[in-house]
């Protein structure tokens, strides 16, 4: 108990002499000064020891209650560019804290709403394969706003939580799913759940992007058959002037060109070995593919069409286009703005897309 008091009273001494105005405050400090000195000196490195941050705040403080003169003798291990960034950077604090508007801060430019941004979390949660632009085209469609993709992101970034487990379509959904002149056209092959070839022949107008219609063949196809897709996919519809074709050695059957003459359509063929001559109808072959196709199974050629009609009125009339700034093949009749505060949402194509309606 009696050294506590002792050091208490050297204390309030040392702080009594500091207050004083004298020059008794200069020499402790001095003293104070050169034994951090010491304790910096003594460690143990082949070079010159690295200086912490604490270090440099003591060594700082103590060096404000020298004389100048006297700080360039008393500085035995410390560069006078040490005390020179001290001293700056004290200077810089003290003007900052004049001239600095107490508590206000510039305002940045105002986010998105709370609402607009629980609509963006969950339609990203709803419909995993959706991208930023996607997202952006979806929400401006549905409510009326003007985002952008970076927004979106941005959005996605900072409050959405991917879930771990979900790796794809739920078992209930996979189980659920067991005007111009110049059209555009292409086959491909996928299979059954049973592992059995199908064709699909798929026929989209260039202009709006909208798909006329889907023909689905199991097994082999020759020119009766290729007839008979196309005039299923194409059913309902009138003819169009032209029709762009790759140069698939289908397309050279006698009947096939003879059915094209009967209905007056003349074919363009695009560059052999190039698809990027033909790249509408492959973009949405890879569309099908990957939203649909990939997402779902199918049993027969009855279910696949079942399947392919759903998915086109859903890219028809509800998926937004980029090549469109937005808009869809064919827009909704009587399609109108949702309330961003009371909407629900619609389920398409068996759920494996939903999108945002009015309540």
């Amino acid at each position: 108990m009696k050294d506590v008091i002792y050091l208490l009273f050297q204390l309030l001494t040392t702080i009594a002499k500091l207050l004083r105005p004298s020059g008794g405050k200069t020499l402790i400090a001095e003293n104070l000064l050169l034994k951090q000195q010491l304790i910096i000196h003594s460690r143990t490195r082949q070079r010159a020891p690295n200086l912490s941050t604490q270090d440099r705040a003591i060594l700082g403080f103590w060096s404000l209650f020298l004389n100048p003169k006297r700080i360039v003798r008393a500085a035995i291990i410390i560069k006078p560019s040490t005390l020179l960034r001290f001293h700056n950077a004290l200077k810089k604090r003290k003007y900052r804290l004049l001239y600095s508007p107490d508590g206000e801060h510039k305002p940045g430019p105002k986010g998105p709403s709370a609402e607009v941004i629980n609509a963006i979390v969950e339609m990203k949660q709803r419909n995993p394969r959706f991208g930023c632009p996607r997202i952006a085209q979806q929400i401006n469609r549905a409510f009326g706003l003007e985002l952008d993709k970076d927004t979106v992101r941005r959005v996605l970034a900072v409050h959405l939580k991917p879930d771990p487990n979900n790796r794809g379509p739920s078992w209930l959904t996979t189980i659920g799913n067991a005007k111009d002149s110049l059209w555009s056209l292409d086959l491909f092959r996928c299979e059954s759940i049973v592992l059995k070839s199908h064709w699909v022949m798929v026929v989209m107008d260039q202009y709006t992007r909208r798909i006329i219609g889907f023909g689905v063949h199991a097994g082999n196809v020759d020119g009766p058959a290729l007839c008979r897709m196309f005039n299923e996919a194409t059913s309902g519809h009138d003819w169009p002037k032209n029709l762009s074709s790759d140069n698939d050695p289908l397309f050279q059957y006698h009947r096939w060109k003879a059915n094209l003459r009967v209905l007056d359509i003349d074919e363009i063929k695009s560059l052999p070995h190039v698809p990027m001559s033909h790249p509408f109808v492959e973009r949405l072959i890879g569309s099908v593919r990957r939203e649909l196709l990939d997402q779902t199974l199918f049993w027969t050629a009855t279910d696949l069409e079942n399947k392919l009609q759903e998915y086109q009125c859903y890219y028809n009339e509800k998926r937004t286009h980029s090549g469109r700034q937005g808009a869809t093949p064919i827009e909704s009749a009587g399609n109108k703005v949702v309330d961003i505060n009371d909407y629900r949402w619609e389920k398409h194509c068996r759920g494996l897309f939903e999108l945002p309606v009015a309540a």
